[in-house]
């Protein structure tokens, strides 16, 4: 690339970024919050290093001594926070002899192509549906094929390349302590309460017929809280990338804002945690909000 070409491309992301809203739609990660599926791995963060030639600071008990700076070190699920699940998250590989493996088994985070969910934003409203018929506890309500035509009715064709997002609401429940075993343990845990609406594997292949190859949920999961598996094999041996605990989805019109998301580059990660965001369409004064629940934590 030339350093005219260069220099135009950007002149034309800073014009995008001046001229545009971004919008955060990463969940924050901290040890008191929902950040990990119940039973697995919780996140946990540590300080290894601190500054311990200030003695007027106090020094946290794991930090090693004679530090000039300040590090620390995580322990956490691939599928922490706001991820993407890779296709060797529920894929076997061929080799295995297991039920549905395939050829998608051996695709790893790292192996997806850079750009696999990003494109135009179809923000679909599916958090109605759980007041068309009670949901019994434990159980996820299940967005259908006919959901996404009434969508569609309305808004126009689902377009190949466009991203659907499925926007429930459900983000509200990430909250901090008590308050957020909303968002995972009353469903998984519990079963004292309904979980996330989840799309049907009809719902899926409907997507992929139009030619949608990315798909996301504010919800924990695209798969269902009783039944995890049917979504995910639906979806990810054809390609199409699958993004989860989005937040902040009521921040975009039902179509024109675009989307990204880049998880870490992960070798043989069965998923990865990222940053998503949105640029919004139209004018308008430079800048990110974002954020989760109602306490509007986790704004940029």
């Amino acid at each position: 690339m030339s350093d005219q070409a260069g220099q135009d491309v950007g002149r034309l992301l800073a014009g995008v970024f001046a001229d545009h809203q971004v919008v955060d739609l990463s969940v924050p990660l901290a040890e008191q919050l929902p950040c990990t599926w119940p039973g697995h791995m919780p996140f946990r963060v540590t300080v290894s290093a601190w500054f311990t030639d200030r003695a007027a600071d106090p020094q946290p008990v794991h930090a090693s001594s004679g530090a000039h700076y300040q590090t620390r070190w995580l322990v956490m699920d691939e599928h922490a926070g706001t991820h993407l699940d890779a296709p060797r998250h529920f894929i076997p590989p061929v080799w295995s002899g297991l039920p549905n493996a395939g050829v998608a088994g051996d695709i790893g985070v790292d192996q997806l192509p850079l750009l696999a969910a990003a494109g135009p934003a179809d923000v679909i409203d599916v958090g109605g549906i759980s007041g068309e018929e009670q949901t019994p506890a434990g159980v996820s309500p299940r967005v259908t094929p006919r959901h996404l035509e009434r969508w569609e009715a309305e808004h126009g064709p689902v377009a190949a390349g466009d991203v659907a997002l499925l926007r429930s609401g459900w983000d509200r429940h990430y909250q901090e302590g008590q308050a957020g075993s909303r968002y995972a343990t009353d469903v998984l845990v519990d079963a004292v309460a309904p979980g996330w609406p989840a799309p049907t594997p009809e719902a899926i292949e409907w997507l992929l017929d139009r030619g949608v190859r990315c798909v996301g949920t504010d919800g924990l999961s695209i798969g269902a809280a009783d039944d995890g598996e049917a979504a995910h094999l639906a979806a990810l041996p054809h390609g199409m990338a699958v993004v989860e605990a989005l937040c902040g989805l009521d921040q975009l019109p039902p179509r024109g804002a675009w989307f990204l998301f880049l998880p870490i580059r992960l070798v043989g990660g069965t998923g990865g945690p990222g940053r998503a965001l949105a640029v919004l369409p139209g004018g308008g004064l430079p800048g990110a909000s974002g954020g989760y629940g109602t306490s509007g934590e986790g704004r940029a």
